[in-house]
This record gives structure tokens, C-alpha cells and sequence, in this order.
């Protein structure tokens, strides 16, 4: 290695932080070095080290480096980049800079950084119709995204691969009070709020034609006196509509698939509770609606059907593509359009950490045509596709600003919502932060109108990412539109992600609270049903095994994980931008205490909005 300097004074020290990387069976080790650069004559402020590396080393890992001059001054370069084989990389002194302030060669530069950058992370179409990916397989990955060691040895799936042998409903420990109450209405609907899928509710004022339930179908299901039409009008009815499994075809002939409808209601002692349930999204004699009223086995059969699709349509929108694949979208943009001194990159990287490693992983074994998911779900390759594009093709923006969406589902007032109180609480405080962020590097909105990079980022993900889609922005006006997009970017890398995965086993071990599949179709007549169809119904001991392997696996941490607002990289380098990484710590210390505190009250605590459980990246 050798290291060029613009340095200041005539004997300065360098130290370097990195990562010796040399075999994946080796453990990697972090090394700190130091060494005298003697110079001749003073050339003025150091603002760049060139880093080269020739061919007859193992890879390397620069974290950082810090220069001391004799003086006492300190400068800070970070890096965090893989040098392989003859390479070599420019690394600019810390202090974050927006291109527009940068001197005319620093802006050139720049363009050569990312023009390199794009040549490696080229986008691909995985499959058509969804959010484009990265072009390599999991062995072709750029090293700089691929997983260290420690997570490698770790083995993301290992778990998975470990259990589908030998996993037992006996090595299970199930969550008692899940296991006990599955079939009570109150915990089938309790999940609609705070279980893997909490986002699919929402208020009905007025029933869609498709589902004609009459007020002589629930009126023993409402208060004392009151009409349907009332509840309606007073906001207490809600709804679940799985139209977008609408014409997906099934996997195998021996599994079904359907898109139901259910209808809820917040009942007296405020408990959302199902009334009604339709098994397909057109009415008639082979279509019944289902009630409480209805005898048992239909009933709980009929809960059952909504929970499997709820399963499907969790797994493959609400977590896979609204999680996974947005924010690989966002990191693939990152890379491609923000130079490393860009502000918006030094905030963004933690919450991108391992994604297109994860994905690459998940698009190999998990969701690949003859993948685990087709193996323990409804839908077969062709058919995630299908319903992923019919997602897309509703899917807004706004949608995935936190606010907007418990607004636009009319959730901003039913009680015991922990996914909103506890999500609106992290919102905040990541909106806080990145604001501060923001204010420290644009003075105006011209500012964020002037920036090349930043707009390049966002017109990246709508055009390319996003398939050119007309429900993402194409650029930014404001800095008060920017804080909101990179809220967005951090809040689905992080608080949505843990929200829709980490309660996957708590939820979905019980194997009749959400079948991940059904081996008979759903009824066409009410009175036919008894405990042997029912049984018969549910996935077989090799599906439920699977099913329990894979959930297991997903909801696992590393052990050194690093959760919301920990940044132990040396990104930022300026006190004002890590005075603002402090305030976001105590403001996300808050609110791990108030959730704390609410938990200790309740029956079944709400732990996955809790700031201290919250990955900062999709990682798993």
C-alpha cells in the first residue's frame, strides 16, 4: 500500500482502522496501524489520501484514517471500501459537502466516482412488473455490499437449513396466550393492529357492492339498538380486502388460494371483533357470507381461509416488497448517484447495511421459482409475480409515509393500535433528526433544487428502481420534501422492517392461527364443514415444519447487531452532525422507556416498535 497526501506541515502521522480480510473461514479481525509520512515542504491543508493497492495483497478494508500533524491538527477521512486486486481509491477529508459547494476538480471528481460506481451496480429486471434489482447473484456481488464475515459464518439461512430436517411441533415453545386464544374473534382481530400485518385494516363508511352484507346478517353482533348503518356512520366498522390476490394462481392443484373479505367491528369493550367473512370477491349462492352466528366449524374455518391469505399477501408485499425491495431499490440509488462526501450518503449507509446481500440471499433460496416460499405457501413463482405486480400497480408514495397511510386508512383513532402509537412515536423522532441533518447542510430550498446528486437519486429510484413509476417523485423542491423522503427511506429500512418480520414466529408458529397454505378449497355452502375437513384443510407435517423453519429463521438477529441510532462508523465527522446522532439516541432512549412502561401494563405486550429491537437495516 502506499498513500498520497496533501499535507500540511513537514512530519505528520498517519492511523488506519481496517479489516484484514483474507478467507471467509478466517475470523475478521479489526487492526489499527500507524506510520510517519515525511514531507519536504508545506503544500497546505490536507484534503484527499489516495490509497493504492497492488495485486500481490489480499483484499483490504479501509475503514478510516486519521491524520495527526506534528501541530496537533486532526484530520478525519473516512472510507469503509474494499480495496481489491490493483485498485485504488481517492478517500476525501470528512466534512460532508453538497456538489454544488464543491470546487470545480472536486466536482469532476465526483462524476468519475459515480460513473465507476455505476458500472458496478447496475440495475436488472428480476422479474417483470416488479422494483429492479441488483445485476449479480449472490457469488458476483461488489464486495462492498456483500456480508462481513461474522454474518457470513452466522449464516442467514443456516437456521432454516439447520430445522427443515428435524423441526417438531414438540421442540416448539408457542406463545401460550396465542395458542389458548387463537380462535377467540377478539385475538383474530387483535391481529389486524398489531400482529405481522397490521397495515391492511381499514375503516369502512360504506360496504363495497362486492361484499352485500345486511344488518339482519350481524345485528346480534352490534350494540343493543343500534343499525349497521349507524355503526358505519359513527366509524366503528372496519374492513380487510384481499382483492389483490384477485386471479393469482395457486401453487399446485393439492393448494388453494383465494381473495376474501372481512368485515370488523370495535365493539363495546373496544375490541376489534370479524362479523362477517366472504371467501372470494364476488357474491352469491356458491360464495355465502360467513358469520358468527354460523356453526362453529364454518365459522373457524372461514377465519382461518382469511388468515392464510393474509400469510401470502404479508409475506410477499407487506415484508418483501415494501421492505426488502424497496430499500434495495434506494441502496442500488445511493451508490449510483451520491458521492461518499455527500451528506445524504453518510446518513443513509447504516440503514442499507447487508439489504442487497439479504435479497440476493432470499431471491436464490427463499423466493425463486422452486424456492422455500413456493414449498410452504399458496402461490407458485409465476403467481408472486403476479400478485407483487398488482401491488405495484396501486402502491403510492405516500403510502409509505407512516402519517399518510394510517390517515388514508382512517386509523388515526381506534384504540389500542401499538403499531400506530409506537410507529408515530419513531417516525418522529427520525423525522427530527434527519430534519436536523438536513438544516446543516442546506440553508434554502434552491439548495436542494441545486443539488445534481440528490436529484439524480430520487429521479434514479421513481424512473429506474421503481420501473419509471408515476406514484414515486422524479425530483425534490423543497428541503421540506427531502426530510420527509429520507424519513421514508430510514423508517422502511428500519421501524417497518422490524414491524412486519420480527413477530413472524410469534404469530405463525401456531400453525392454525395463519396457515400458510389450504389443501382443500373453501367451502360453497355453509353446513358442511367439521373438524376432519378442517383438519384436512391445514398444511400437512412437511408444509407446517417448513413454514415453522423458515419463520424461525427470519426472525433472528445477529449478534452483534446494531440497532436504531447506533452508528459506530465514522461517517460524519462534524460535531453539529454528531451533536444531531446524539439528540436522535435520547429522543429513541425515550421512547424505548414509554413503550416499556406501556407493555408492563398489558396482558400481551407490543415489543417490535421498540427502538432497542429495531435493526437499523434490512438485514434478515
Amino acid at each position: 500500500m502506499s498513500a498520497a497526501f496533501f499535507p500540511k506541515l513537514n512530519i505528520l502521522q498517519l492511523s488506519a482502522r481496517e479489516k484484514n480480510a483474507r478467507t471467509l473461514s478466517d475470523q475478521r479481525e479489526k487492526d489499527e496501524f500507524s506510520l510517519d509520512i515525511h514531507v519536504e515542504k508545506n503544500i497546505g491543508n490536507i484534503v484527499q489520501v489516495k490509497l493504492e493497492k497492488d495485486h500481490h495483497n489480499h483484499p483490504w478494508f479501509c475503514e478510516h484514517i486519521k491524520v495527526q500533524t506534528p501541530s496537533g491538527d486532526c484530520f478525519e477521512f473516512p472510507c469503509y471500501w474494499w480495496l481489491v486486486n490493483e485498485n485504488e481509491v481517492m478517500i476525501r477529508e470528512g466534512t460532508a459537502r453538497l456538489p454544488q459547494d464543491d470546487t470545480k476538480s472536486f466536482q469532476e471528481q465526483r462524476k468519475d466516482e459515480l460513473e465507476s460506481r455505476q458500472k458496478i451496480f447496475r440495475w436488472k429486471e428480476w422479474s417483470p412488473g416488479l422494483p429492479m434489482s441488483i445485476d449479480a447473484d449472490v457469488k458476483d456481488l461488489p464486495k462492498e455490499v456483500q456480508f462481513d464475515e461474522e454474518k457470513e459464518l452466522e449464516g442467514v439461512y443456516f437456521g432454516l437449513e439447520k430445522f427443515l430436517g428435524v423441526f417438531d411441533f414438540s421442540f416448539v415453545i408457542w406463545t401460550e396466550n396465542v395458542m389458548q386464544n387463537w380462535n377467540q374473534d377478539y385475538m383474530f382481530g387483535y391481529q389486524f393492529l398489531n400482529g405481522c400485518n397490521p397495515v391492511m385494516i381499514r375503516k369502512c363508511m360504506q360496504l363495497p357492492d362486492k361484499f352485500p352484507v345486511t344488518h339482519e346478517m350481524v345485528e346480534g353482533c352490534l350494540k343493543t339498538g343500534h343499525t349497521l348503518r349507524e355503526e358505519l356512520q359513527a366509524g366503528n366498522i372496519y374492513i380487510a380486502d384481499y382483492e389483490i390476490l384477485k386471479g393469482v394462481p395457486a401453487s399446485s392443484s393439492q393448494r388453494y388460494l383465494t381473495a376474501p373479505i372481512c368485515l370488523l367491528y370495535k365493539n363495546d369493550l373496544n375490541q376489534i371483533v370479524p362479523i362477517a367473512i366472504q371467501l372470494s370477491q364476488t357474491p352469491g349462492e356458491t360464495s355465502p357470507i360467513f358469520l358468527p352466528s354460523d356453526n362453529k366449524f364454518d365459522w373457524m374455518l372461514a377465519k382461518m381461509w382469511v388468515k392464510s391469505s393474509d400469510f401470502n399477501v404479508h409475506q410477499l408485499v407487506t415484508h418483501l416488497l415494501k421492505t426488502h425491495l424497496f430499500s434495495e431499490v434506494f441502496e442500488m440509488a445511493i451508490y449510483r448517484q451520491l458521492s461518499a462526501v455527500h451528506p445524504v450518503y453518510k446518513l443513509l449507509m447504516p440503514h442499507v447495511r447487508f439489504t442487497i446481500a439479504i435479497n440476493a440471499e432470499a431471491r436464490e433460496k427463499l423466493i425463486s421459482k422452486n424456492g422455500i416460499f413456493s414449498q410452504v405457501g399458496s402461490i407458485s413463482g409465476d403467481g408472486m409475480g403476479k400478485l407483487i405486480q398488482n401491488a405495484m400497480e396501486t402502491l403510492t408514495y405516500k403510502s409509505l409515509c407512516f402519517p399518510e397511510d394510517i390517515k388514508a386508512r382512517g386509523m388515526e383513532d381506534v384504540p389500542k393500535y401499538y403499531y400506530r402509537d409506537d410507529g408515530k412515536m419513531i417516525w418522529e423522532a427520525i423525522h427530527c433528526f434527519v430534519s436536523a441533518v438536513v438544516k446543516i447542510y442546506y440553508d434554502s430550498d434552491e439548495k436542494v433544487q441545486q443539488d445534481e446528486e440528490i436529484q439524480g437519486f430520487v429521479k434514479d429510484v421513481a424512473c429506474s428502481g421503481m420501473n419509471n413509476s408515476a406514484n414515486f417523485p422524479k425530483s425534490l423542491e423543497s428541503r421540506e420534501q427531502l426530510v420527509e423522503y429520507l424519513t421514508v427511506v430510514i423508517f422502511t429500512a428500519s421501524a417497518q422492517h422490524a414491524a412486519v418480520n420480527f413477530g413472524q414466529f410469534d404469530w405463525y408458529a401456531w400453525i392454525p392461527n395463519s396457515p400458510s397454505t389450504m389443501r382443500k378449497p373453501p367451502p360453497q355452502k355453509k353446513g358442511q364443514v367439521d373438524m376432519e375437513y378442517i383438519m384436512d384443510s391445514l398444511p400437512d407435517r412437511d408444509c407446517s415444519c417448513k413454514a415453522l423453519a423458515t419463520v424461525w429463521a427470519l426472525t433472528q438477529t445477529e449478534n452483534n447487531e446494531l440497532f436504531l441510532g447506533m452508528y459506530p462508523d465514522m461517517y460524519f465527522t462534524e460535531q453539529p452532525a454528531k451533536e444531531a446522532i446524539k439528540t436522535f439516541r435520547h429522543k429513541l432512549e425515550e421512547v424505548t422507556n414509554i413503550i416499556k412502561s406501556r407493555n408492563d401494563e398489558l396482558t400481551l405486550a407490543y415489543c417490535y416498535l421498540s427502538p432497542d429491537k429495531i435493526p437499523n437495516s434490512v438485514a434478515i
